[in-house]
């Protein structure tokens, strides 16, 4: 037993929750971030002004999100070169076979492909075959007889959602909009689950919501300590920042996720706000506007198939009061008496320079 865990050592190859559930998860998002999403946000540019050769650009990126995830898997799991090229069959085969679901039998897949890989890894002196051999032979295989469960499995689960959210939206509006907009401040990606769960329509919407109360209630929270550079690091960035503060004192997490449990239910019932876009732009939030652009994808995708008559004002309205001017106004407002009874002290919310 402790020759195999010299050799796991060896090898770089470690269980671990922290690994497999942040670290590659998070990389799996980036993935997704570069192939994907910023394939959706070319094409719309391209369509929008009548650019073809935009539209074309942007379906070659986001035909190659499969690879492009398990490649970014493979870089967190400190894959050896050979094992990180193989791994774009890998994902390739794990999202095509997974259909819906295909991220999350990406990300599963990848993971256990590249341990394989790396346990082979400059083992004999035919490295340069061997190596690819098992990646993908090993990973392939997964793909072909667990991709199709994994991906009904997490389509599953993304429908039960959304169901519920069409069932109950004031209740489920809450509930996904804390929880995705909770993900997204945790240093776990928010985005990578909503596109494994594929998570869309009025729960997608909802999920918009929570993200946006995160970034833009922390940004706009935290102006008197970290000013222009902070509103913009955070609005446009990631609300992942203040992780570090939240350690110290978590009541700061407190406004930003009231704020998501009220903006979510006013996106589900009031103003019907519904991602029909790529799943991931739901856990993206205002990060690079990436959430408001799927919707608006999402808007042109509904009036190009009929199931929408047109974008209408009240749409507009809905997504900035939601993406923008509430998640600014009820953090800011919760946060005054928190900050008056000593809950949140001066410069708690201060990021590092």
């Amino acid at each position: 037993m402790s020759k195999f865990k010299a050799f796991l050592d060896r090898k770089d190859i470690k269980f671990s929750a922290r690994r497999y559930g942040i670290d590659a998860l998070g990389a799996m998002a980036q993935g997704l971030f570069a192939s994907l999403l910023i394939g959706t946000i070319i094409s719309t540019l391209g369509t929008q002004l009548g650019i073809e050769i935009l539209e074309q650009i942007g379906g070659y990126a986001s035909a190659v999100k499969g690879p492009a995830m398990a490649i970014a898997i493979a870089y967190a799991l400190k894959c050896p070169p050979l094992v990180m090229f193989s791994l774009a069959t890998v994902g390739y085969a794990a999202d095509s076979l997974g259909g819906a679901g295909g991220p999350l039998a990406v990300l599963v897949i990848a993971i256990i492909a590249s341990e394989f890989g790396k346990a082979v890894s400059k083992e004999t002196k035919i490295d340069i075959i061997v190596t690819p051999l098992v990646t993908i032979v090993v990973g392939v295989l997964i793909s072909i007889f667990c991709a199709p469960y994994i991906g009904k499995a997490a389509s599953s689960v993304g429908s039960a959602i959304m169901w519920a959210t069409e069932l109950e939206p004031f209740f489920m509006g809450i509930i996904v909009s804390v929880i995705v907009g909770v993900a997204l401040t945790l240093p776990i990606s928010s985005a990578a689950i909503c596109a494994a769960l594929g998570l869309t329509g009025l729960a997608g919407g909802a999920a918009v919501a929570g993200c946006c109360a995160q970034m833009v209630g922390f940004a706009v929270m935290s102006f008197r300590e970290n000013r222009w550079g902070g509103l913009a690091a955070q609005g446009i960035g990631t609300s992942m920042l203040q992780m570090g503060n939240i350690v110290k004192n978590p009541k700061i997490w407190i406004p930003p996720t009231l704020a998501s449990a009220i903006t979510g239910p006013l996106a589900t019932c009031l103003f019907k706000l519904e991602m029909n876009g790529a799943a991931v732009s739901s856990g993206m939030g205002t990060c690079g506007f990436v959430g408001q652009i799927g919707v608006y994808t999402g808007w042109i995708n509904d009036v190009s198939a009929g199931v929408k008559a047109a974008i209408t004002p009240f749409d507009w309205i809905g997504l900035i009061m939601i993406s923008f001017i509430l998640p600014a106004i009820i953090t800011w407002l919760i946060s005054i008496p928190l900050r008056k009874i000593g809950w949140i002290k001066e410069n708690d919310l201060k990021l590092e320079d």
